[in-house]
């Protein structure tokens, strides 16, 4: 990989892995439909434009129903749940467990048959993975944060199963109109119960929320394009397995979160699962265009 593509990838590695701690921040003093309602809206009014100047929306709107579909599983419903359960659980935490996306996502790849097989390989992955899951949450969750576990796991299977509609609907739609549209869509969902009683937080959640939509959103969404025809779907795609690790450090670091036993053990686990149950089986052709759009919305 070029120079410029190992800037991007790292980049990308930070920009992915930072919204667990601005989200921690945020739900300090905004409700979870609030802190959705004002990261879409935000992100909206940049990529709405954007996209609409490309002609990149009609398109779009009329593969409305799988973008509904998208929309739902990748930002309306894990955005708001991922908030809510940032108030029982430290944002390290948070992270590590989101890891589990890749386990989640082989998974169902094989039931709607987007895979042929599981072979040993890769059940051995999962099996592996969902040990450090389980070790992650019998160390580190006490029972009083068990709402909150369930709300993540939720959240998961919404990040697994969004490019499934991706791969079968909407990989031939330009990704930044999909993108555009489904912030838009949801920050109309959330206005009616996040709007009213907003009030300007503190300047420390403000500059979270800033940070959330201006680098976790809109330029992390850009540098992904730029990341995909650097480097290429498959190595770009390897920053789902290093952003958990920067969300550990930086929950660590700033918000003074302890380094647990369950992180120390189950991660490393989670993270060799996650590799074995995502390596290809045999060799494959790949779509330059599925992967990219499938993960470059900006929900990490």
């Amino acid at each position: 990989m070029t120079r410029k593509g190992w800037v991007l990838f790292w980049a990308m590695c930070v920009l992915w892995g930072l919204p667990y701690l601005l989200i921690k921040i945020a739900v300090e003093e905004l409700t979870p439909s609030q802190l959705v309602l004002l990261r879409t809206g935000l992100a909206a009014v940049v990529l709405v434009p954007w996209a609409a100047a490309r002609g990149q929306l009609t398109p779009v709107l009329r593969a409305w129903r799988p973008l509904l579909a998208f929309t739902v599983l990748e930002l309306t419903v894990p955005w708001l749940l991922l908030a809510d359960a940032e108030r029982d659980l430290p944002s390290s935490l948070t992270g590590l467990l989101v890891a589990a996306v890749p386990l989640v996502a082989a998974f169902a790849a094989r039931l709607t048959g987007a895979e042929d097989r599981l072979d040993r390989t890769r059940v051995a992955g999962l099996l592996l993975g969902l040990t450090g899951v389980a070790l992650l949450v019998g160390l580190d969750v006490d029972g009083g944060a068990t709402r909150a576990v369930v709300l993540v796991a939720v959240v998961v299977v919404c990040y697994a199963t969004a490019p499934l509609v991706v791969d079968r609907w909407l990989a031939h739609l330009p990704p930044t109109g999909v993108t555009a549209a489904a912030l838009a869509i949801t920050a109309l969902v959330y206005a009616p119960v996040g709007g009213p009683g907003l009030t300007v937080p503190s300047g420390r959640v403000v500059v979270a929320v800033l940070l959330l939509t201006g680098a976790c959103t809109v330029v992390a969404l850009l540098a992904f394009f730029a990341l995909i025809a650097e480097a290429g779907p498959q190595r770009a795609l390897v920053i789902t397995f290093v952003n958990p690790a920067v969300a550990l450090l930086l929950g660590i670091v700033v918000l003074d979160e302890p380094l647990t036993l369950g992180a120390v053990v189950g991660f490393p686990l989670v993270l060799a699962g996650c590799v074995l149950a995502t390596r290809r089986s045999r060799p494959a052709a790949v779509d330059e265009t599925t992967p990219a759009l499938a993960e470059a919305v900006p929900s990490r």
